[in-house]
């Protein structure tokens, strides 16, 4: 679910739900590694919320492959709206945070979730992999059809 807060949807009232959009994307752990290399906090505070950075530093030698794929995942829930990086939107409107049984979620904040909201995103199914030395990421935006 996105948004400024959690609510319930009533989809029978509201009609059938259909895939709004849907965005993927992949990055190269190295190039990930290469950023925190050199530029080090600055890239992380820049990129990352608090809780993104709690997690990925949580297991060190996974470190750059939990920042790939949450990097991955920002970029494909932008591509998921349609708007990329344009529409004044920053790096902390777009989270991803863990649901109590460890599955990743979106959280929108600010300007995203006013647009998602605008698009009629509703709800958001996000998938994380990583393989290879490449972090993946698709979001699929969800929200009510318009009735015909």
């Amino acid at each position: 679910m996105s948004g400024a807060g959690e609510r319930s949807i009533d989809a029978a009232a509201r009609g059938p739900i259909g895939i709004v959009g849907h965005g993927i994307d992949l990055v190269p752990e190295g190039r990930i590694a290469e950023m925190l290399e050199s530029h080090g906090p600055r890239f992380l505070e820049r990129v990352f919320t608090d809780a993104e950075r709690t997690y990925a530093e949580s297991a060190p030698q996974r470190r750059a492959e939990r920042y790939a794929a949450r990097f991955a995942a920002k970029e494909a829930v932008l591509k998921a709206i349609g708007t990329g990086w344009s529409d004044g939107i920053g790096w902390h409107e777009v989270e991803v945070v863990r649901s109590p049984d460890g599955v990743p979620r979106v959280r929108l904040h600010g300007r995203a979730a006013e647009i998602a909201e605008r698009a009629g995103i509703e709800r958001w199914a996000l998938s994380l992999s990583h393989a290879g030395g490449f972090a993946m990421a698709s979001a699929i935006a969800s929200g009510p059809l318009p009735r015909s």
